[in-house]
């Protein structure tokens, strides 16, 4: 498949002011930028940065290494390929540095579990510090390479007008995106004022799907949709989607994020290699590590059969033991064990595809590999012999399968494709019903029965469900939920919060907070100010007790979640007719 380089309709910039915008894709092995310049009337253009400081590679590569060194003081010594450099390895040996790798997946969600542990990062540092660290010397690099493409009169006509995105993985959620907004922060890139405006993410399944369409790769699939599996170096993201009649996309089915990419093969050739060589010359720490890292650069990419030896070379012709199949200094491994690393992030990326397409709600025809673990041929020959058997095309694109994810997080800022997205989870907030003695579950619970102002007698720990899992829910769509607050004391109405809830359960509609505890979490609090919207609403023993309706409105149109508080004043407030009843809210200040 030949892939054009021109953009597919892409719309002229329609402001009135220079803009910069860049797109970072800081991967679990290796991270890149893109960016585009936008000057009004003009077509933006998507612009890898391609060079970057102690590249080996004659004319430069669109990726670093995403490590980074750190002296005993917690000083940034180097980034990237700077830190392979083999004087700076002998250095960063003699005087004890540490070098970080693998740090993205520190930022990880607890449901997002892992098969092995992963390096620790240095006792001084913590992962928001090492991300912001590596942003900035990402932002600086760019800075560099476009006042050298550009000029620095450009940069300087943009610099006080960038727009920052961030890709990351589908099961990164509200707390993985504040970090990361807040190593952009800390790396100087905004200032906290501007951040909400100016920093916007994107999940990697739906920036390599952006990918697809701006290399005008054929996704068209009648009357059928696609999956999206972003195979790369920490996770696997699949997203689903199918074509509208007006062109755009959108998604058909819950996208997925497993922890089985590419680093993980080479965890088990190096827990394979401990094994294998325990008892030999070779079987030192030191040994393994270098066999270990030889084959995860080099032969983990270009195994194809499992009939075929890998030889992995890693000495000098002295280095022998034919008991572990060291000839020469190289390792054999047969082809049938190679196949042995693969295998667990095979099936789980079949069995992930498998799930998608069960559940969505348009037939699946195709599915799309990008990222950089698609390159393995052993991976893409795999899941094309098990998946196109159950009617599914498989195919990869042609050429920079590495450069997805930062070109499609800028066509994503440019472009917008995607204008409906799946509910990952089912999200509302905590809440106290009205006791209803001929309701099961009220009566199992009426030892926790406590009485309001009014002498109401409600029920703690229901759960009141404003977006469900799997709801299909177009931009700027808002949805919200109607409650009402009562208390004795009205100053309670003048700082009023409410806690916005994730579900991760296998319930469609939950109704109680108690029934499964683990599966809840707060994602956020919402603040209100309801001092104007009070209302008298009865006297009982002679204390006159309050109201106050509003609303609490999650905003679920794009990558990002917002949530907010909304009121009326000066008009009466109709029911809530949709539910059937009143909620109340249940804060700590109702109690008092």
């Amino acid at each position: 498949m030949q892939l054009p380089n021109n953009t597919p309709n892409r719309k002229p910039y329609d402001g009135s002011v220079r803009k910069l915008v860049i797109a970072f894709d800081v991967g679990t092995t290796f991270s890149g930028v893109s960016y585009a310049i936008l000057d009004p009337g003009e077509v933006p253009e998507t612009q890898p940065v391609t060079s970057f400081p102690a590249q080996a590679k004659v004319g430069g590569s669109a990726k670093i290494p995403s490590i980074i060194c750190y002296d005993k003081e917690g000083k940034v010594r180097a980034v990237g390929s700077e830190a392979e450099e083999p004087a700076f390895i002998e250095q960063a040996e003699d005087e004890g540095f540490v070098t970080v790798s693998w740090f993205k997946l520190h930022l990880r969600p607890e449901s997002l579990k892992l098969e092995f542990d992963f390096p620790a990062l240095p006792k001084n540092k913590t992962p928001l510090m090492v991300f912001s660290d590596f942003l900035r010397y990402l932002f600086e690099c760019t800075k560099s390479y476009i006042q050298k493409a550009n000029g620095t009169l450009v940069w300087n006509s943009v610099q006080p007008n960038i727009d920052f995105i961030l890709a990351h993985p589908n099961g990164w959620e509200i707390a993985q995106q504040a970090q990361m907004r807040r190593a952009a922060i800390i790396a100087g890139l905004v200032s906290e004022a501007e951040s909400q405006e100016r920093v916007h993410f994107v999940t990697e399944g739906e920036a390599s799907l952006h990918f697809c369409i701006q290399r005008k790769i054929p996704l068209e699939q009648k009357d059928k949709g696609i999956i999206i599996v972003d195979a790369g170096g920490g996770t696997v993201d699949l997203s689903a989607y199918c074509q509208t009649a007006l062109g755009s996309f959108e998604e058909i089915v819950t996208s997925r994020c497993i922890g089985q990419g590419s680093v993980f093969v080479g965890r088990r050739a190096h827990s394979y290699l401990q094994e294998k060589l325990k008892n030999s010359r070779f079987g030192s720490e030191q040994d393994v590590q270098l066999i270990a890292s030889i084959f995860d650069a080099e032969a983990k990419h270009t195994f194809r059969k499992s009939e075929d030896s890998v030889y992995v070379k890693f000495g000098t012709f002295r280095d022998r033991d034919p008991s572990v199949d060291i000839k020469s200094g190289q390792l054999k491994l047969p082809g049938c064990v190679v196949e042995t690393f693969f295998e667990p992030s095979i099936k789980a990326i079949i069995q992930a595809v498998k799930e998608q397409r069960s559940e969505a709600t348009t037939s699946i025809g195709a599915v799309f590999l990008a990222g950089g673990f698609s390159a393995s041929d052993w991976l893409f020959s795999s899941l094309k012999n098990v998946l196109e058997p159950l009617g599914l095309t498989v195919s990869r694109p042609d050429a920079h399968l590495n450069k997805a994810v930062a070109d499609g997080a800028l066509s994503y800022y440019l472009d917008h494709f995607v204008s409906a997205r799946v509910a990952r989870l089912t999200y509302g907030t905590d809440c106290v019903r009205p006791y209803n003695p001929s309701n099961i579950e009220h009566m199992r619970r009426r030892h926790t029965m406590t009485t309001r102002p009014s002498g109401r007698q409600v029920i703690p720990s229901a759960f009141s469900t404003i977006i469900s899992k799997g709801v299909l829910v177009h931009e700027e769509t808002e949805f919200k939920e109607h409650y009402v607050l009562e208390s004795s004391i009205r100053s309670a109405y003048n700082h009023v919060s409410a806690d916005i809830m994730v579900y991760r359960g296998r319930s469609f509609c939950p109704e109680w907070t108690d029934v499964e505890p683990r599966m809840f979490s707060t994602w956020g609090t919402v603040y209100a100010d309801l001092s104007d919207v009070v209302e008298i609403s009865g006297i009982r023993d002679g204390r006159i007790y309050f109201n106050a309706d509003f609303e609490v409105v999650i905003l679920f149109g794009g990558p990002e979640i917002k949530a907010q508080v909304s009121w009326r004043e000066n008009i009466d407030l109709c029911p809530d007719y949709l539910s059937g009843e009143r909620k109340e809210v249940g804060l700590p200040t109702l109690f008092l």
